[in-house]
């Protein structure tokens, strides 16, 4: 990372004093993203070998900004190198944010506007910003044709069905294939298409969202990313939300654009279709080639998409092949055990003081990880954070400066991650991770929000409560009430 550090000098004048590896940043896309800091200065810096996808994301970020648009800005750069360094958003994806404040199909409204501000600013990208875009830099493909759309289906039949023991008809799909290409490519296909466009890439600052990872972007149609958004399959928005969020951006480009519902709609399932297709193969290859079992946990939130569909929507043209695999899909016992792998296991992450007893297990499972970090340097000495908790920005910045804060947190993550790989095998339901420390205040709370947010980032369902938080809480909750 010595290029990232001669970087991040160059542009702020002073060397990083902390170089932190994100964790669960990497994804499918095999870059290598660290946070720099030094003072008030921060910055994201990224490496990555494919020069082609870099440059097409620096060229993208300087347009879009001169548009106004909300991306990070590019502070340096070292092409030959694979590096640059940009703005750091912070940490709350759009995803973490739902997946915060949401009980089951129960959504806090904060999500839902934050939604609605995303969905009313992508037809800025789609058409605004698409009209004197350099689209020569696009990679692989200069748009979404007929050679991009047989990559994806094609992705599809050999990573997921395929791997996944799907029987299916390979002339007859095929066909089927053909007949879904022509249609789409009779949508109107002169916009910006972002690629990409899901809850884990757009960032959260200050409630307002920004935008990252359009470097696969090409012209293409309005649907792709609008479906993308809405049918991303963790994210589970129920139908009616999803309703809602569609009218929106409708009304949002129609201020951009002429163009009637009608005319929209007539192709909008078919893309729903063919990017949850994409996603099935990117799954695919990634949980089942490449034995990352971590993407098959996204498989049942595709299912249950497909299964709605299949209920609610019939495509203006015949898919017999691919239907039948569909539904093939949807009573396959193999992917039918993902979904159990999926929704069974809880992990509850807790933070205490050890100058009481640990949390006790009431899942009859015996507990779990108990780690002491009482080793690590401590907030609560310093005046200044004594009023303050883990959650606070202060504190997170003080420990986020501590090496041996970060490799305490790796250590606690690689056992935790294997623990939950083993007990999705074996079918466990429940696992307990506790950090203590001295008061339950500081560093155990940190290390417990750190390691819920890697994992509910992964798709695992976690409980996370603060047993000393909760109970200062409380008291000033009591003390506002007797006043």
């Amino acid at each position: 990372m010595d290029v990232l550090q001669q970087l991040f000098e160059r542009h702020f004048h002073t060397p990083p004093a902390q170089v932190k590896p994100l964790q669960g940043q990497l994804g499918g896309s095999g870059r290598a993203i660290v946070r720099l800091a030094a003072g008030p200065h921060s910055a994201i810096g990224i490496v990555y070998p494919v020069r082609e996808e870099n440059l097409a994301f620096l060229e993208f970020s300087r347009h879009f900004r001169r548009h106004g648009l909300p991306v990070p800005e590019i502070y340096a750069e070292d092409l030959a190198a694979g590096a640059y360094l940009e703005e750091d958003l912070g940490d709350t994806t759009l995803y973490d944010f739902l997946s915060a404040h949401r009980a089951g199909d129960t959504i806090e409204s904060p999500v839902v506007e934050a939604y609605r501000k995303v969905v009313t600013v992508l037809p800025r990208f789609q058409v605004e910003a698409a009209r004197d875009l350099n689209y020569k830099v696009c990679y692989p493909r200069a748009s979404f044709d007929r050679q991009s759309i047989s990559w994806d289906l094609n992705y599809f039949k050999y990573y997921f069905l395929r791997l996944a023991g799907i029987p299916f008809n390979e002339q007859a799909l095929e066909d089927d294939f053909g007949r879904l290409t022509r249609f789409l490519l009779t949508a109107r296909r002169d916009f910006f298409l972002y690629r990409d466009f899901q809850s884990r890439n757009i960032m959260l600052r200050n409630g307002d969202p920004w935008f990252v990872d359009y470097q696969g972007g090409r012209k293409g149609a309005l649907h792709y990313d609008i479906a993308s958004l809405l049918y991303d399959g963790k994210a589970d928005l129920p139908p009616d939300l999803r309703q809602e969020l569609l009218d929106r951006y409708l009304e949002a480009l129609a201020t951009h654009l002429p163009i009637t519902r009608e005319a929209f709609m007539e192709h909008y399932y078919a893309f729903v279709y063919v990017r949850i297709l994409q996603a099935l193969g990117a799954y695919g290859f990634r949980g089942f080639y490449e034995r990352k079992p971590h993407f098959l946990l996204s498989v049942p939130y595709a299912l249950k998409n497909l299964r709605w569909l299949a209920h609610h929507v019939t495509l203006p043209i015949a898919l017999p092949a691919l239907l039948e695999a569909l539904q093939a899909m949807l009573s396959s016992e193999k992917l039918l055990a993902l979904a159990s792998t999926a929704h069974n296991l809880t992990v509850r992450v807790f933070s205490f003081s050890f100058h009481r007893q640990p949390p006790i297990d009431e899942s009859g499972n015996g507990g779990g990880f108990v780690f002491d970090a009482r080793a690590l340097p401590n907030p609560g000495r310093e005046d200044r954070f004594k009023p303050l908790t883990g959650k606070d920005a202060p504190v997170i910045d003080y420990l986020n400066q501590q090496p041996s804060v970060h490799q305490f947190l790796s250590n606690a993550i690689a056992l935790v991650e294997a623990s939950v790989a083993a007990y999705q095998k074996r079918g466990f339901k429940d696992l307990m991770v506790s950090f203590g420390c001295t008061g339950g205040q500081h560093r155990s709370v940190f290390l417990a929000e750190q390691l819920t947010r890697h994992l509910r980032s992964q798709g695992i369902e976690v409980v996370l409560r603060h047993i000393e938080v909760e109970k200062m809480e409380q008291a000033q909750r009591e003390a506002v009430a007797a006043q």
